[in-house]
């Protein structure tokens, strides 16, 4: 397949020259990856800018949840799109849900106008929307040019058949990116169902942390999840995934 895009999603600068390395052609960068990503520090931005030059997309999310943001949260995303165009991201990735499930597009327009020439995506809010179709004109209407979806299932194959769909909508004006469980078999086997040629993936890997001393008994966070596992991109599923793609 050519003119594909393989975005890698990541919260560190080892997983995105990981990526780099593996053949990623963008990244999308954020924060607290292992709750679905938050917005990333501007400095992890800057580290990322000194290493590489890939083409780097901003995850612009101020807490882990729902899409429905109060006047002061939404003042928050507004600022960061601002921040990150400052900075020189490529793009950003936003979006913003009314209590009924449909976008807000007031809203969405004043970011649209904040992101000035940056590319801007709309997220995984999209799989939450009460209504995927009406959502994509409203997202061309908008002029954004990307939509992160999963086909509003958690994992993209068992929504092929909505992405499907989607895809045949796209019209030249708008991309849909599948995301959402996607590695190199996966991309394998939806891509020639929905005509995809746009995928975001992780590409994790769980490493030991490099402590000794390990004190027990003491959660800096959610017990469940461990203090001394790191996750992070593996450039060889990174590169697995880009052997697909060129084989379509």
């Amino acid at each position: 397949m050519k003119n594909y895009i393989l975005e890698a999603c990541v919260d560190s600068v080892e997983s995105a020259l990981e990526a780099q390395c593996g053949g990623a052609t963008r990244l999308e960068l954020c924060s607290s990856l292992i709750i679905g990503g938050t917005t990333p520090s501007p400095c992890l931005f800057q580290e990322i800018r000194e290493h590489s030059d890939i083409c780097t997309h901003v995850l612009i999310r101020p807490r882990f949840g729902d899409f429905c943001y109060t006047d002061y949260e939404f003042q928050v995303i507004r600022r960061e799109v601002c921040n990150f165009r400052e900075l020189g991201a490529d793009g950003v990735v936003i979006g913003i849900l009314k209590p009924d499930g449909t976008l807000d597009m007031e809203r969405m327009r004043i970011l649209m106008e904040e992101a000035g020439e940056m590319s801007v995506t709309l997220h995984r809010a999209f799989d939450v929307c009460v209504d995927p179709f009406e959502a994509m004109e409203q997202a061309k209407e908008l002029g954004i040019r990307t939509i992160l979806t999963s086909g509003q299932k958690n994992h993209c194959l068992d929504g092929r058949d909505t992405i499907k769909k989607l895809v045949e909508l796209e019209d030249g004006i708008i991309t849909i990116q599948v995301g959402s469980g996607v590695d190199a078999e996966t991309i394998r086997q939806i891509q020639p169902y929905t005509g995809a040629h746009a995928f975001h993936m992780s590409g994790k890997q769980n490493l030991e942390s490099m402590m000794v001393y390990r004190k027990e008994g003491v959660s800096m966070g959610v017990p469940s999840i461990s203090e001394f596992e790191i996750i992070r991109t593996e450039q060889e599923k990174i590169r697995q995934a880009c052997r697909v793609l060129e084989e379509l």
